[in-house]
């Protein structure tokens, strides 16, 4: 198969490259080789490549950031996915798209995770321009597959295990909220997901890919020091004391990230635990440093 992965510099996409490269043809781009937000750009070079897939990795994912910057974050969140559509229905190409819990209100109670069709209500920037990119796939193509996922980490760049991890090491106690919950996502497992569904050909659609099991940052902190015998006094603390002790101003955080994952699973995919998705990050983590 020839495969495009937008995005190529991104923590997905550098573990996207890696599990479809055997037996494919893999064309990595990022914004300097292909914008797509530029819709002329996009049509051309999918219809010269002509690939099977296209792997959309690339995203304005600066939560806080994307409350100033709507247009900006619209054009990658939003118009990019419509051209990527429009381009790959012309070539007769399937698009795989990342989206997020964020398209949610995040107000659901916490006995029960958020499904497919559950009602969009996004409170932010950054969720409102994710399900406009939602939207636009849906309205422009038939042949896609939108991966939702939640609180992505990986190896590569800055994520919430290596800063907890950083913290833990260095201070006696650290805050964490203790009243957002989800299933935190090794970006290997959500990679894994994405090959199951086009290896067993799932019916074309809307998905939610994370890793089983649900927690709050403050259990997930918890986990992530015992996990490396670090020894460091854990608080739990509310999100509303968290930026009050931070004097931080920031786009609200969803309470409830907490996807169902039934749908993925009546097609036969395989889904790790969270906690199991961690202790192999763990130790790839630590090879990639020595």
């Amino acid at each position: 198969m020839k495969i495009l992965v937008t995005g190529a510099n991104g923590m997905l996409a550098k573990e996207v490259k890696e599990k479809f490269s055997k037996g494919n043809e893999i064309i990595a781009t990022d914004v300097s080789e292909l914008d797509i937000t530029n819709e002329k750009a996009v049509l051309d070079f999918v219809k010269n490549l002509k690939p099977d897939y296209i792997i959309n990795c690339a995203a304005f994912t600066a939560v806080d950031k994307a409350e100033e910057c709507y247009e900006l974050a619209d054009k990658i969140n939003g118009e990019g996915p419509a051209n990527l559509a429009k381009a790959a229905k012309e070539a007769g190409t399937k698009l795989i798209h990342i989206s997020t819990d964020y398209v949610f209100g995040g107000d659901l109670d916490i006995s029960k995770d958020y499904e497919e069709d559950e009602e969009k209500n996004p409170v932010t920037v950054y969720g409102k321009t994710k399900l406009h990119g939602e939207q636009e796939i849906q309205k422009n193509m038939e042949e896609y597959y939108i991966f939702r996922t939640a609180w992505l980490y990986g190896i590569g760049g800055n994520n919430f295990v290596k800063t907890m991890t950083k913290l833990g090491s260095t201070k006696d106690e650290i805050n964490v909220v203790s009243d957002q919950h989800g299933s935190p996502t090794y970006a290997k497992d959500l990679t894994n997901i994405i090959y199951q569904a086009i290896e067993k050909k799932i019916p074309y659609g809307i998905y939610h890919a994370t890793n089983q099991g649900n927690t709050t940052w403050y259990e997930f902190t918890k986990e992530i020091l015992k996990e490396q015998n670090i020894q460091c006094k854990v608080n739990p603390v509310t999100t509303e004391e968290y930026i009050e002790m931070m004097k931080i101003t920031q786009a609200k955080r969803p309470f409830n990230s907490q996807l169902s994952k039934n749908k993925l699973l009546k097609q036969g995919i395989e889904i790790p635990d969270w906690k199991d998705g961690l202790k192999r990050y763990l130790v790839e983590a630590q090879k990639a440093e020595n």
